[in-house]
């Protein structure tokens, strides 16, 4: 079944001012590829649109491809629903270490673990299971490359905010072959400011605070070859690549017009075309995670107009990622959110509708492309919600992500192909 056939019910969208300049809709999908990829599946493109669910693309296509167009996202041939929810005492709602959990394990478990089981108990992980399997492995987030998506694939902590421990797990055990993101603080033990320096300007909390030591020269000692520039990303050649772009996340997550800034000095795509071709060296494949935090950390902050800007960045990578598997058709390409924030809603800019205040605010209006038309987003809350999200994918099993299905549904897939 195709993704034009399965359209999502939705209520209206806003967009906003975002400059996504450069940005290519272009897709090479055509009718002969669309169907089940035959030939062995050799490689995995996970791709995590961190906080986006339907309410998310869709104020993404109508801002970025306008009313008749698409999402490179949305035009992979087959889609379905994947539901979310925890198994926290607590609440039912997941955070993004619970989910990736269920994606990287296949079995859910509480907010803030990170691939532990509801005791504590350590689970086998995707990352280290497609390591073992002969294929190499990498991360590329425009978060801590620490942060909790990414960690839950390479890493095990009962509490995802020990960075440290997780970076130094990525080094001693999960070895990933390509580490491309943020969050150099935890790298540095606290007082040794690396190439971003310790209180920024544009955020003065920001210091390095590692506990385990120089996990820069560790990496270097293991073979790594560090960069932490553009300048460098491009000129690195081969072998294992860190790479940390920033102290923290390679934004500032600020509501609209108090310092929120997002301006990655590597763009998420630029590190997503870097991962692929040193990875793609391998004969036994590889697999990849791809994750885009400025969705939602922006939409924690109700900030329209820069969640659309990451949405758009978002975009790009997913027109690399599809771009490689068009020529390797033994690579899976999945799309999806790990949850849904900011209980988005599409809406018209009817001055008589009820705008609220506060987290309620009604944000916008943001034109639709090639239209006269525009649209406001009306944000219910500043967290996470229960929402199902949308998954698209292509290339082998693809077909496995139609209909609906728990998050561990995604870990089903993925190992029939990381796991031999």
């Amino acid at each position: 079944m195709t993704f034009r056939s399965r359209r999502w019910l939705l209520a209206p969208v806003v967009a906003g001012a975002v400059a996504a300049a450069g940005l290519s809709l272009a897709n090479p999908i055509t009718a002969a590829d669309a169907g089940v990829a035959k030939g062995k599946a050799r490689n995995v493109i996970f791709i995590n649109g961190d906080g986006m669910a339907a309410a998310q693309r869709e104020a993404a296509r109508l801002y970025l491809a306008g009313l008749d167009g698409q999402l490179t996202m949305d035009k992979l041939p087959y889609s379905g629903q994947l539901t979310t929810s925890p198994h926290d005492p607590k609440t039912p709602i997941t955070d993004s270490a619970a989910a990736a959990t269920a994606w990287a394990t296949g079995e859910k478990t509480y907010n803030g673990a990170i691939s532990v089981d509801v005791d504590g108990n350590p689970l086998p992980v995707l990352g280290a299971q497609a390591k073992a399997a002969g294929k190499s492995t990498g991360l590329v987030t425009t978060a801590q490359v620490t942060d909790a998506s990414p960690a839950a694939f390479f890493a095990n902590t009962a509490d995802r905010g020990k960075q440290d421990e997780i970076a130094r797990q990525y080094l001693e055990v999960t070895r990933p072959d390509v580490i491309l993101g943020g969050g150099e603080d935890w790298w540095l033990p606290a007082g040794t400011a690396g190439a971003y320096p310790d209180q920024p300007a544009e955020d003065p909390s920001e210091a390095s605070k590692g506990t385990k030591g120089d996990l820069i020269a560790e990496a270097k000692s293991k073979g790594y070859r560090y960069v932490s520039t553009a300048a460098e990303l491009q000129a690195a050649k081969g072998g294992k690549l860190l790479g940390l772009f920033g102290n923290e996340e390679l934004f500032q997550q600020r509501p609209e017009g108090q310092g929120d800034v997002y301006a990655p000095p590597a763009s998420l795509a630029t590190m997503t075309e870097k991962a692929l071709s040193t990875l793609s060296t391998n004969k036994k494949g590889f697999f990849l995670l791809v994750e885009e935090e400025g969705i939602d950390e922006f939409a924690h902050n109700n900030n329209g107009t820069r969640m659309l800007q990451a949405l758009g960045e978002l975009e790009k990578a997913v027109a690399v990622a599809r771009n490689y598997a068009a020529g390797h058709p033994d690579t899976l390409v999945v799309v999806t959110g790990d949850h849904e924030c900011g209980g988005l809603t599409v809406e018209d800019t009817d001055a008589s509708d009820e705008s609220g205040d506060g987290i309620s605010a009604e944000d916008g209006p943001f034109a639709i492309k090639g239209s006269s038309q525009s649209f406001k987003l009306d944000w219910t809350t500043s967290g996470h919600t229960g929402a199902d999200v949308p998954v698209t994918a292509y290339g082998p099993l693809a077909e496995q992500f139609t209909g609906k299905h728990p998050n561990t549904h995604v870990h089903e897939v993925l190992a029939q192909i990381l796991t031999h």
